[in-house]
């Protein structure tokens, strides 16, 4: 099956974040035939039930290609208008999975091993996956992860810090406000706090940002509302600490309860020689792995303007030369690791 037609195929299933067992059990059988062709051993790694990595080694892997399988919601399936691909997941990041098979294939034909395919499960929400790999290194030492980076190489990647944030009221009557406590208005007032938090920057990475993702709270526009929560996330570009503690300050003073649910450090990434190069504001599953799989790189085909959106898609051209692009990464990276800044 080639690149663009196996890029559909996987499209073409939804694997939202938590239902992406028909990717991987497709996945688990093309991989499958690949495995058979070429002496390589494909291995499930559990990440949560009914929740699967795969992992396909050649050889004893120096260098592993990997993404995501999971995608966000919601799922709307394939269609190619010539110039590009479409549908969810297309560049983020099912596209990329079918440029690293393609690249493996023709890295076996021209007689190289040493390397793995390393797909999981849960990016887009918690890195599960990731940190089931982390807990089960191969002894790889060189880690290629695939986002969406227009096929430029990521010197740097912010990190995360993902809030939510829950407030509780007292029901009452609304036209005896007095008598009861809105928890809206008391979670209003403490993200009105927490927007003003002076926010850190970084020579490479820039800005750090907030993101106030989800409200939801209340009964009835006639009820003094007794709970309300939002979700939040930082991109971070250096230490989380400070934003904890301006965090915790908002939230002890309006009496509202702030979960931390996710953090995910800001990076520094490798350079390879002869890559274009950029810096991406995005999130990825590289922090979670901590270096268990190897020093890590970043890129992809696609733009990450197009994911997470209606209109997502991939440009043909750009998934076509990822394939050279991966293979030559993996066959420099054997030769001359060492070289590698």
């Amino acid at each position: 099956m080639d690149c663009f037609a196996l890029t559909r195929a996987l499209v073409d299933l939804d694997s939202t974040t938590g239902q992406e067992k028909p990717v991987v059990e497709y996945l688990f059988t093309h991989l499958s035939r690949l495995a058979a062709e070429h002496g390589g051993r494909l291995e499930r790694m559990s990440a949560a039930p009914e929740r699967d990595n795969l992992l396909l080694t050649f050889g004893e892997p120096v260098v592993t290609l990997s993404t995501h399988m999971d995608t966000v919601p919601p799922y709307f399936s394939s269609s190619d208008d010539g110039t590009h691909i479409r549908g969810r997941g297309a560049c983020d990041a099912k596209g990329i999975i079918a440029a690293m098979i393609a690249s493996a294939e023709s890295l076996l034909e021209a007689g190289t091993r040493n390397f793995a395919l390393l797909f999981v499960v849960g990016e887009e929400r918690d890195s599960l996956g990731a940190k089931a790999a982390a807990a089960s290194p191969r002894g790889s030492r060189f880690l290629i992860n695939g986002e969406p980076t227009q096929n430029r190489l990521a010197l740097g990647s912010k990190g995360a810090l993902r809030y939510e944030i829950l407030a509780r009221g007292k029901l009452a009557h609304s036209a005896y406000p007095e008598l009861g406590h809105s928890a809206i208005h008391s979670l209003l007032d403490a993200l009105q706090e927490i927007r003003a938090i002076p926010l850190p920057s970084d020579a490479l990475l820039g800005q750090s940002t907030l993101n106030v993702g989800t409200i939801r709270g209340g009964r009835a526009p006639n009820v003094v509302a007794d709970e309300a929560r939002a979700e939040i996330m930082f991109r971070l570009v250096g230490d989380a600490d400070p934003l904890r503690a301006a965090v915790a300050r908002a939230a002890a003073q309006h009496n509202v309860e702030a979960r931390e649910v996710l953090h995910c450090s800001a990076v520094h990434l490798g350079l390879l020689e002869g890559l274009p190069t950029t810096v991406v504001a995005f999130t990825t599953d590289i922090p979670t792995f901590e270096g268990a799989w190897g020093k890590p790189f970043l890129l992809g085909p696609g733009s990450i303007h197009n994911a997470h959106t209606s209109e997502e898609r991939i440009d043909k051209k750009e998934l076509s030369d990822a394939v050279g692009i991966y293979a030559r990464m993996v066959r420099q990276l054997l030769e001359t690791g060492a070289a590698a800044s």
